[in-house]
């Protein structure tokens, strides 16, 4: 029996990761295909006349069977693949595109829809409905129902292309991150590295059969903190290197000739949707519209930013001359001598705060934060199947002790997962036939790993990231939404952010982080002392960070407001991108062009410039908490009831004015990142 296709005997409902084999997927989504196949042939051969019922609600519904099958294969191909999945993966996109493409261009499905959507003046659909109906029909549209039999054609290959693309994009960078170690044999050339990293280090090597050694990875808990710490300048350099020339080797993974025909197909595909542009296509159902907007937008924050920026490498500089050095600062020192001036202008040690934000110290924190807003609860199920031994499965329950969802966590980076953290669903929250389908999430990070006799020890971005994707888990599990469409997450992009990035101004609160922030061996509390520190220096190097992640955010939009299909060089392209907007040699973009996963494996396509979109809403959202009390309960109910019960069940600024009572402004923002 294929559990794919039988219910789940588990609690709740949960995948039976225990029961499911490589060999059951493909099965799964054929016979998925299949099924969805006759529901929608159902759909269009009804003899009654197209209403919202038997068309747009039975639609939604259709495809049980494909759902839970990509549930659990796309998600794990993600957080725990391996040579098998990944091969199923290749056979599965022409399948899967194929069978999208043939319900965007059923001709007969779609003029059902139409009729529907035509008449939806006459129809008395609440707001929910009304949004199922309008994506519904806009899906269609722009996924070429009204093309003539020759683009239709042509789009099914455009599509089944990029698919396949996007795959190899993916491959590329988990095969590259992979197979790079840098191996350190000589103890003296761990010169300036604190004792938490070199042991992590000596871990990494025995795992590799090298013991009394030390390796350092692509993996960010570990190239990261080199660079913070190495006082081995040469070695600093070619780590960062190895970081930033990730798919651009010229070898099986490069992923420049990738890049080059996904831009050019997008281009051709917009384009064939009567679009100027992709970034046309993308932002038209988006919070940002339309690309000038966007760039307004990102130039309105890149000039101030970039002049700090510069403020801040002369400091850099300056050090380096004053220690003696006769070299100009490049981007592989700037991790280096930013912690050295961090310790020097604030007396802060990055390493001091670790001891004080162990995994569960951070996790008990954000159970804390959770429960005062919410009054939410976690209780570790290990009862619940997982699909890898370091899941861990919570059951969320609300104030009244009622079930709300299934958490899932993973943490730790493994050879089986890709890079970066992201949240994501087994199970979207649904009504069907007046049954409330319950949430199965799923988190995934790649945090520092225990080494010797102490746990793991976050860093403090970590912890941010931490609260960041647990607020998009939150976003899902108390979704209240009947559609499968408009439910948790499956909001515009530019609006998806705001439920994840308001959760960090509680992680980096003095006032909650006196709460949480307690020492591994010890229990003390952080000394008010730290707390001051890390309050001084919030503002610190800001001009980088917000400078490379601006930078990445204007290449995504250049690569995607290019209108015509033309034969460019990456690496050029990407060169003439940085020198446009006047991008200093000492930074690089956050993402270069190669591994930029979010937008050519990720959904993030003219869409990178979210993050920072959804952090006007996110600070201008957290200063209504400022102002009435951090947990404050009625303004927490305020936010639960109209942004994250809500899903995208209404237009996301008409969710976020109920809730504020007014647009946001942009001034919280400057002022968080001092740039005002």
């Amino acid at each position: 029996m294929n559990p794919l296709l039988a219910e789940y005997k588990t609690p709740f409902g949960v995948p039976p990761f225990d029961q499911i084999r490589n060999e059951h997927y493909l099965p799964a989504f054929r016979e998925g295909i299949k099924q969805q196949e006759a529901e929608i042939e159902a759909i269009v051969n009804n003899p009654e006349a197209p209403d919202f019922n038997n068309t747009i609600v039975a639609l939604d519904n259709s495809g049980e069977y494909l759902r839970k099958a990509g549930g659990v294969f796309y998600r794990l191909r993600s957080a725990d693949t391996n040579d098998e999945i990944e091969k199923i993966a290749e056979e599965l996109v022409p399948l899967t595109s194929a069978h999208n493409s043939n319900i965007l261009l059923n001709q007969a499905l779609f003029d059902r829809i139409r009729t529907v959507y035509e008449n939806r003046e006459n129809l008395s659909l609440n707001t929910e409905e009304y949004q199922l109906l309008d994506k519904t029909y806009k899906r269609f549209v722009r996924g070429g129902a009204n093309l003539d039999e020759t683009d239709k054609e042509r789009l099914r290959k455009i599509d089944e292309d990029l698919s396949m693309l996007s795959l190899k994009f993916g491959k590329n960078l988990l095969e590259e991150t992979n197979n790079y170690r840098l191996v350190i044999e000589n103890e003296e050339d761990l010169s300036g590295l604190p004792e938490s990293v070199i042991s992590a280090a000596a871990d990494a090597a025995s795992k590799f059969g090298l013991d009394g050694k030390w390796v350092f990875t692509l993996h960010k808990p570990s190239w990261i903190p080199f660079l913070q710490y190495s006082s081995r300048r040469d070695l600093r350099e070619q780590l960062y290197k190895a970081v930033y020339m990730c798919g651009n080797n010229e070898n099986e993974y490069d992923n420049k000739e990738i890049i080059r025909q996904m831009v050019n197909l997008r281009i051709e595909r917009a384009k064939m949707m009567g679009y100027e542009n992709h970034a046309d296509y993308m932002l038209e159902d988006r919070m940002a519209k339309e690309p000038e907007n966007v760039y307004e937008f990102l130039m309105k924050l890149w000039v101030p930013a970039l002049e700090m920026a510069k403020k801040e490498s002369a400091m850099m500089q300056d050090m380096i001359e004053r220690e003696g050095g006769s070299f100009k600062l490049q981007s592989w020192d700037w991790w280096y001598y930013a912690e050295k001036i961090r310790k020097e202008k604030y007396d802060l040690d990055e390493e001091l705060i670790r001891p004080y934000l162990s995994l569960e110290t951070v996790k008990d924190g954000l159970f804390m934060v959770v429960n005062k807003l919410y009054g939410l609860t976690f209780e570790l199920r290990e009862d619940l199947p997982v699909y890898n031994e370091e899941v861990l499965a919570y059951e969320v329950k609300d104030a009244d002790g009622s079930h709300v969802g299934i958490l899932y966590m993973d943490f730790h980076p493994r050879s089986s997962k890709k890079s970066g953290a992201w949240s994501t669903s087994f199970r979207q929250q649904h009504i069907i036939d007046g049954e409330f389908i319950t949430p199965v999430n799923l988190i995934v990070m790649n945090f520092t790993r225990p080494t010797g006799n102490k746990p793991a020890l976050l860093s403090f971005d970590e912890a941010l990231t931490f609260f960041h994707e647990f607020g998009h888990a939150l976003h899902s599990l108390l979704s209240e939404c009947t559609f499968l469409t408009v439910s948790g997450t499956s909001v515009p992009r530019d609006f998806v952010e705001l439920p994840s990035q308001i959760m960090e101004n509680w992680a980096a609160d003095p006032e909650v982080l006196k709460m949480y922030a307690k020492h591994f061996e010890t229990g003390e509390p952080i000394p008010q002392d730290l707390v001051d520190k890390i309050v001084a220096s919030g503002q610190f190097n800001q001009g980088f960070t917000t400078v490379e992640y601006l930078a990445a955010s204007l290449l995504d939009m250049d690569y995607h407001t290019l209108s015509e299909p033309v034969d460019f060089e990456v690496n050029a392209f990407e060169a003439s991108s940085m020198n446009r907007i006047g991008l200093i040699e000492e930074i690089i973009p956050r993402y270069k062009s190669t591994y930029f996963q979010h937008i050519f494996s990720g959904g993030y396509s003219a869409g990178y410039y979210s993050y920072i979109w959804a952090e006007v809403l996110d600070a201008d959202a957290y200063e209504a908490f400022k102002e009435n009390g951090l947990f404050d309960r009625e303004t927490a109910l305020a936010f639960r009831k109209n942004i994250l019960e809500k899903g995208g069940s209404d237009d996301p600024m008409k969710l976020y004015v109920a809730f504020r009572g007014q647009e946001p402004t942009i001034e919280p923002l400057l002022k968080n990142r001092g740039l005002n």
